[in-house]
């Protein structure tokens, strides 16, 4: 029950954006990718994702290989992810974005409407996320940080649906969540809010690996940080081994850093 990343490589053209990256996230684990612009964190994602075919290397979850299976069999593997700017069915309620993807397995009968389908299960999932007084509210309406939380629920309902017989999200089995940049645009009581959110997930026992700028969304949420930098994972382990890492503070988040609530919110540097 393991994602297991080993000697990833991606290539694009004469570019290596990944280069022999290595690691592993266990379920219950909320683990952080950061790193500059540019790094190839969202490259990363894609490759386990399915989005991008990699170059070479292996990604198995809990024993399954990965590459060269699509994303729609990965999410049936237990995988699903979301996206720097939220992907949200805007031309829909709140409640209908998760009756939608909560009913794709079956399809929609021809004598059958939307709103009959799957309601208390939606609801559950918008409790879950701090969004059920919003239900019947037009997605298109909602403020951003309320998109990404209706995101993150659409994430969790598929993998409830791909994992038929699990109670997601208050149990998870076998699945992983990737996060990429789950806090970007948000005020910072937001990202506190969703960050909190995050970790409980994690807490409950999903495997969750996220990339973010915020370190405000990652030291003191994530149980471990990796560091890529130049597509090359320089550095990894607690939030505290990672901020005294004088390649990291040197190279990317700054000498002054301090990994201390009183020093928060922070956006580390990017370099070029």
């Amino acid at each position: 029950m393991t994602l297991q990343v080993n000697q990833l490589v991606k290539h694009f053209g004469g570019v290596k954006a990944l280069d022999g990256v290595s690691f592993a996230v266990q379920p219950g684990e909320c683990v952080a990718l950061i790193g500059p612009n540019g790094a190839g964190k969202s490259t990363c994602f894609a490759c386990i994702a399915g989005q991008l075919a990699a170059s070479s290397g292996t990604v198995a979850w809990n024993g399954q290989a990965l590459l060269g299976r699509t994303p729609a069999q990965r999410l049936r593997l237990g995988i699903a992810r979301t996206f720097q700017v939220a992907q949200t069915f805007e031309a829909l309620t709140v409640l209908q974005n998760l009756q939608l993807l909560l009913t794709a397995p079956q399809g929609l009968r021809g004598w059958n409407t939307l709103d009959d389908s799957h309601a208390e299960a939606a609801l559950d999932l918008l409790a879950r996320v701090g969004l059920h007084e919003q239900a019947q509210r037009d997605a298109l309406t909602l403020p951003y940080g309320a998109k990404k939380r209706l995101e993150l629920a659409l994430a969790l309902a598929g993998l409830q649906t791909a994992t038929p017989g699990s109670a997601l999200p208050s149990q998870a089995k076998l699945a992983l969540l990737l996060l990429d940049e789950p806090a970007a645009g948000l005020a910072p009581i937001e990202r506190t809010e969703l960050m909190a959110l995050v970790r409980t997930l994690a807490a409950g026992g999903l495997a969750v690996l996220y990339t973010e700028h915020n370190m405000d969304a990652v030291f003191g949420i994530a149980d471990r940080v990796l560091v890529l930098m130049d597509g090359v994972l320089v550095a990894q382990g607690s939030p505290q081994v990672v901020a005294a890492n004088e390649v990291v503070r040197s190279r990317y988040l700054g000498r002054s850093f301090k990994s201390r609530p009183d020093a928060l919110p922070v956006k580390a540097t990017d370099h070029a």
